[in-house]
């Protein structure tokens, strides 16, 4: 497994004192939220980043590390460098984990070819606003997936769709060639915008109608 489970004091300081800059997810298992957020760790993961690892640890079960590091609520992610906190993103940002480990972390081998990258391009400029998700809009196969089709549903504008279950490289290659390693991906105009956690964001902010009309 890319994003491994930490089970004791002595895995914790061993894992964050390694060579490697150790990205810690602090969770509990019945807060929804942590699965959203270890869920695109494991997405991070599989983007080639040489330098970093990931894990979770149950914050409840270890209270002396929680309390060290001040965890006040799940889900939270800390990054440690050679034992050191360096960074931290509380709540669900998956932007923000995804920008930090660009930021913290390198890359080996090359990325997608020319043939993909003007696939992709293709793909996400076939409408104005494209949504590449698991599943289709008539059938959504994640539930995050699920409740971006319903927002969406709800502003009454035209879309297409693109179901990542389908093709392996493009669900592969569309991670790397946008820097965003979850689904579903909103983009509008051939720019991202984001995924779930920032379409609940412009909704909230009244912002969303006015963004994915593309004024």
């Amino acid at each position: 497994m890319s994003v491994i489970e930490i089970k004791s004091e002595e895995e914790y300081t061993k894992h964050i004192n390694s060579d490697k800059t150790s990205v810690v997810l602090f969770s509990a298992p019945w807060a929804e939220q942590c699965k959203q957020v270890q869920d695109a760790l494991v997405e991070i993961s599989k983007l080639g980043y040489t330098n970093l690892q990931f894990s979770t640890l149950a914050a409840e079960t270890f209270p002396e590390i929680s309390m060290k590091h001040q965890i006040e609520a799940v889900p939270t992610v800390i990054f440690f460098t050679k034992g050191q906190a360096v960074n931290r993103v509380d709540g669900v940002n998956i932007a923000s984990i995804n920008q930090i480990c660009k930021d913290l972390g390198s890359k080996s081998g090359a990325g997608s070819g020319a043939s993909l990258e003007d696939r992709l391009k293709a793909l996400i400029n076939k409408s104005d606003v494209m949504i590449f998700m698991k599943g289709c809009r008539d059938a959504p196969k994640c539930g995050f997936s699920k409740q971006l089709i319903a927002i969406v549903n709800e502003i009454g504008i035209q879309y297409s769709t693109f179901d990542i279950l389908t093709d392996e490289e493009v669900r592969q290659g569309l991670k790397t060639y946008s820097d965003w390693p979850t689904y579903p991906q909103v983009y509008v105009k051939g720019e991202l915008i984001g995924g779930l956690d920032i379409i609940k964001e412009l909704l909230a902010s009244g912002e969303l109608e006015t963004t994915l009309k593309g004024a």
